[in-house]
Order: structure tokens, then sequence, then C-alpha cells
């Protein structure tokens, strides 16, 4: 039997992780052969539709809670909730990356087998903070005062840089809410807090920093460009997430780069903005169901997420995987476990649910931040439009769904 597995976010980091548990699958299941077809994650959710539209799915494929919103009003996907409890996974998923992935959509179902998930943090270069004597910072005024410190643009050196490319909205709102220190998204009213005035401020804060802490390049850096001038060598601070460990890696060597996580609001508690969990899900139109949901179940077991956690750098979502040896060496996953576990940390959870959410967070805003950068738009006015789609498909959402 052959099933046919998409991967959500081909290329040379996750190809070869894939590779290795497909051929460990296919050892311990000697009758299925699994087809990886790898898709590179920034056409994934085009090549769904576009295989829904043409009813031509794959049997099994990789997933995010980001992308719920669109294929489940598509029943695109099967609901996993009897097949996960009635299977070895059952007690083993984290029920906080649980309730996540139900949160996402109206009917609170499991349509996806939870690999892992992640949470943004400062990449900083260990080796350039010790030559000017800096700690990691705690506080955002620690923050942006040692980012200053940590340039001098007369030897080519910045303390930031700001990803004002693709992929430039999720990293925005985190360090906006961060620094407010203000935990929900909408309001009792169903109104968009991303304007509000403390917001407004944050995000000033972060856009002064551009050309004078930050490489004149930033305007446009998706994460590939982003890495490639941070790899230069010449950047003491980049953000991004767990998962681009390997990338920090491969730059500098284990020894000269670590992760903080997101400084302490003013309110003396830290803030983080959610990030989409990673997984597997099974799409409805197959036929081969048991074989595709094994192939998750395994993917996601011990072993395997153990194995997944590791390569990837995220957050693995098996409870089992706790105790193993490389976790006690990854300081980055060390960092990020030790945020989520605090009960002072609050959680700012992003409206993932809404099928909007992606065109607003992308071709809606991504272009105006740009236009901020430049001085050509101010703070509030990008603000107030972003909060008015998110505050309008906020009430599209309950309209349809009866909230």
């Amino acid at each position: 039997m052959k099933i046919t597995f998409w991967d959500d976010n081909g290329g040379p980091a996750r190809t070869p992780v894939w590779e290795h548990i497909i051929a460990e699958f296919e050892e311990a299941n000697s009758n299925i052969d699994v087809e990886y077809v790898g898709i590179p994650i920034a056409q994934v959710q085009q090549k769904y539709d576009t295989a829904i539209a043409g009813r031509a799915l794959p049997d099994v494929g990789g997933v995010s809670t980001a992308m719920l919103a669109n294929l489940v009003p598509q029943q695109a996907l099967e609901p996993l909730d009897d097949r996960v409890g009635g299977s070895a996974l059952n007690g083993k998923l984290n029920e906080q990356v649980l309730k996540a992935v139900r949160n996402t959509v109206p009917d609170g179902k499991l349509y996806m087998v939870p690999m892992s998930t992640n949470m943004g943090v400062f990449w900083y270069r260990k080796d350039l903070f010790a030559e000017a004597g800096l700690q990691p910072p705690q506080t955002w005024d620690e923050f942006f005062a040692d980012i200053d410190k940590l340039t001098d643009t007369g030897k080519n050196r910045y303390g930031f840089t700001i990803r004002g490319g693709a992929g430039s909205i999720a990293q925005m709102l985190e360090v906006i809410y961060g620094q407010s220190g203000i935990t929900e998204i909408f309001d009792s009213s169903g109104k968009a807090t991303i304007n509000d005035p403390r917001n407004v401020a944050a995000l000033e804060r972060l856009t002064a920093l551009y050309k004078k802490n930050t490489p004149e390049a930033d305007l446009t850096n998706d994460y590939a460009k982003m890495v490639a001038q941070y790899g230069g060598g010449n950047i003491a601070i980049m953000q991004h997430n767990l998962g681009s460990y390997n990338d920090q890696v491969k730059a500098f060597g284990k020894e000269k780069i670590a992760a903080m996580a997101v400084p302490k609001a003013a309110t003396g508690a830290r803030t983080v903005t959610t990030h989409p969990v990673s997984g597997i899900g099974v799409f409805a139109t197959g036929s081969k169901k048991d074989a595709a949901f094994k192939f998750a179940e395994f993917a996601a077991g011990k072993a395997m997420n153990s194995y997944w956690g590791e390569k990837t750098g995220q957050l693995p979502a098996n409870t089992e995987v706790s105790g193993e040896a490389w976790l006690s060496s990854a300081q980055h996953i060390g960092e990020a476990t030790k945020v989520l576990n605090d009960p002072s940390t609050k959680v700012v959870q992003l409206p993932y649910y809404l099928p909007e959410f992606n065109a607003i967070t992308k071709t809606d805003t991504e272009p105006l931040f740009q236009k901020v950068l430049l001085g050509e738009m101010s703070e509030k006015d990008f603000l107030d439009q972003f909060a008015a789609k998110f505050t309008e498909a906020q009430a599209k959402y309950k309209q349809r769904n009866g909230g």
C-alpha cells in the first residue's frame, strides 16, 4: 500500500528530518510505503487550495493551526478525536497544545495530530555581548539600551535587525504586545486592541531603530534574507523563533549564539504571543485513512517526536519527550520551557481561527509596515487600519458562528 505525504515546509532544513521519520516508519510498517512531496512553506496554502478544488489532496500532510481556518470550512480534513483517543497517543500529547488546536476551529474538534509548538525568542551573539560587557536584557528598557550600545555604524555593526519583508507582522506584534503588556487581541466588545495607545508607543519605539540601529536592507528582508544578513556577523540580535536554531548554529557555532525570551513588560510580567502549532492532518477525501493516521501516530510518538524536536529546535507536543537527554543541553528549549511554565507569563492568543487572518497579516499589512519604516505613514494610522480589519473579521466570525 502506498500513501502520499505532503510536507508543508519542504526544503534543506526540514526534508531530511521527514525522510528519516519516513524511513523509520516504513521499516516498522513493511506493508506501507510513503511517497514524500516537499512543498515550500510560502506555496503550501495555495497548493492545498488547488488540490481541494481538483479533488487531488494527498492522504496525509503537514498542517499548522494557521491553516485550519481555511482548510476546515472546506471539509478538507478528517476530525481525529476518536482516532487519537483510541491510539497510543491518548494522554501523551500536551494539553495546552491540544487546547490551542481545538480553539482554532468553531466546533472545537481535533483536525490534526500536533507535532510541536513554537515560541518567539531573540537570538543574540554571546561574543558581541561579552565584548561590550553586557548581559542579556530582562526588561524592554534594557533591551533598547543594549541595542544602542551594540551599534557602531562606523564599524558597520548593528545592535538589531528588523524583519521588514514577508513574515514581518507576527514579529512586530510580538514586540508591541511584549512591551505594552496587553493580554487580549480583542476587548470585551470585540474591538481589536492593536491600536491601543500603549501599542502605538511600543511600535514607535521599534520603528525608531530602523537605519539607526539596523541595516537599511531590513526594509525588504524576509526570513531567508534576514538570516543571511545576520550570518554576516555584524548584527548582535535577531528576532525569530526556536525553529531557526539550526541556522544560528550553522552561521556561528553553538558557542557563540543563545536565545533570550521576550523581555518583561512594564507590568512586570512577560507577555508572549502564540505561534502556530505544527502537526499532521489526515485528509477527508483519502481512501487510506487508517494508514494515513498510522503514519501521523508514528511521527508524533515519543521516539520520532523527540527526533523532530531535536532537529527542528521546536517544543515537542508529546509529553514523554520531556525526559530526553538532548533537552538538557538545548539552551533555547530550556529558555522557552522556563517562560512557558512560569505562572506569571501572559499569553496573547493570536486569532488564527479567522479565515482572513493570513490575508490581513500578509497581503494587507506587510506593505503598510514598510511605509511606516520609511516614514511615509504614521504608526498610529497603520495600527488603526490594522485594528479595523481585525475588528471587522472578528465581527463576521461571531456572526457566522452565533457568537
